[in-house]
């Protein structure tokens, strides 16, 4: 059996960490087996859907490197599909009209409600052997109901919360077509899964609800469900179930933020998935070692400066060719146009850095004007300094232009003047980046440009 997942959001606002999880796990479920990812947006409210949102996905997704093998299919493109099975449904006595208004609904559920009993629709339209039914009234259009077994309990094996098992009687007859003829969700929902050959749905648990009706349409339609495992909520720094109202950021906001894709797949493969106690790994790690048995059965918790730490170490692990064309990018977007060296700042710096806009600020102290601090200079350019540094900047107009050789020059004026390397490091990192703390300063200055070191130690 070829393994088949899918992802199937709703474009009904941004795409938020949360959200995006439920598509991690999937992809790698399916790139971890040899089977295919399938992308389908299910945009049958309407009213809330747009076509927004659905970029917003599609460019979280292809970020990310979630690549899809099928899709995106629309539900509302596949309006024909859903009707002509219920067609076939009420064909076989699957569904039967129900013609009980909203008020009568409602009134029902105060009864219940009242009684201490579950809310529920009580079967008045459903018909059985030997049962009168109530007269139709004129000019309603009814909904169609779906009839859910009676007696018994429809039970799954569930990859994360092991087996669970609903009575029958705890649902009633599910809505699967409004009045107005459209089909609902639940109902939506397995069509696609059927047709489209889903053998594994990795979801969220706000669908366990949803999954014994699911499972109910699915076997009336003579078909096998499929494999379930339902993900524990991802939690927000306040411990609330993570969501736009309470301040997540959609996931494109990580990307100009500048972290790396394979940071952020790597953090948020670990808010409810783990490999043993590794904390940091490849993207090919993942899909090599991801299964469904080790899915976390509690809530995750997201926290920034983890995301952060995690982002570091693929800062780190990441070559410097590769961060010099991230930074290329941002510096552009800046007005900065950077050269050849580039990948050697991005080298020496990304020690440095949680992220790549961090980076960049660096690398943009080597392309343009550096307008030290004047605390900063008055604190570290003192008079009895700037003797040493008149000759440092003496010798390095001379001298040339390679790492070494400006080691041998600032040792040289540490040996003549008597001054210990901070004395004389911390005030020409001050002037020549604007900063005292640096990497090693002889590898600063030969990524520098020549003319502007001297100028700016001839200037302080």
């Amino acid at each position: 059996m070829t393994t088949r997942t899918r992802f199937a959001p709703s474009p009904t606002g941004f795409i938020h960490l949360g959200n995006i999880r439920s598509a991690l796990y999937p992809w790698a479920f399916a790139r971890a087996t040899g089977g295919a990812f399938i992308l389908r947006i299910e945009d049958t409210d309407v009213e809330r859907s747009s076509q927004e949102a659905v970029e917003v996905i599609l460019e979280g997704m292809k970020w990310l490197g979630l690549d899809h093998d099928e899709g995106p299919y629309f539900q509302m493109q596949r309006m024909d599909r859903y009707k002509q099975v219920l067609a076939e449904m009420k064909d076989k006595g699957l569904v039967y009209p129900c013609y009980m208004s909203v008020e009568e609904l409602d009134k029902l559920r105060e009864r219940q409600m009242a009684a201490k009993e579950k809310p529920r629709y009580d079967g008045t339209w459903r018909p059985e052997p030997g049962k009168q039914l109530p007269p139709v009234p004129e000019g309603v259009k009814p909904v169609l109901r779906f009839r859910n077994p009676i007696g018994g309990v429809v039970a799954w094996d569930d990859k994360v919360k092991g087996r669970i098992e609903i009575s029958n009687d705890e649902l009633d007859d599910l809505v699967i077509a409004r009045p107005d003829g459209t089909p609902t969700y639940n109902f939506c929902v397995v069509v696609d899964d059927i047709d489209m050959k889903i053998t594994h749905v990795i979801r969220g648990d706000d669908h366990v609800n949803n999954t014994p009706r699911q499972i109910n349409i699915f076997r009336a339609l003579g078909v096998e469900p499929p494999v379930y495992a339902h993900l524990p909520t991802v939690l927000n720094e306040q411990g609330e179930k993570m969501s736009k109202r309470q301040g997540a950021k959609a996931v494109t906001w990580y990307r100009d933020e500048g972290f790396l894709a394979d940071g952020v797949v790597n953090y948020l493969a670990r808010l409810g998935w783990s490999h043993g106690d590794d904390e940091i790994f490849t993207r090919e790690q993942f899909i090599q070692w991801f299964n469904l048995d080790h899915l976390g059965k509690s809530a995750a918790q997201y926290d920034e400066a983890k995301l952060r730490w995690v982002n570091a170490q693929h800062m780190k692990m990441t070559s410097d060719a590769q961060l010099a064309v991230f930074v290329e990018r941002e510096l552009k977007k800046r007005g900065v146009k950077p050269d050849a060296r580039l990948a050697g700042i991005c080298g020496l710096f990304k020690d440095r850095c949680d992220t790549l806009l961090v980076l960049a600020d660096w690398a943009q102290k080597f392309y343009g004007d550096v307008k030290p601090d004047a605390e900063e200079v008055a604190k570290h350019v003192t008079e009895p300094v700037k003797p040493a540094i008149s000759m440092l900047a003496r010798m390095l107009a001379e001298c040339p232009w390679t790492k070494e050789d400006i080691s041998a020059a600032i040792k040289e004026v540490l040996r003549a003047t008597g001054l210990k390397m901070p004395q004389l490091a911390m005030p020409v990192r001050v002037l020549v980046l604007g900063t005292a703390q640096t990497p090693s300063l002889d590898a600063v200055l030969a990524l520098s440009e020549r003319d502007a070191v001297v100028a700016r130690l001839k200037g302080g």
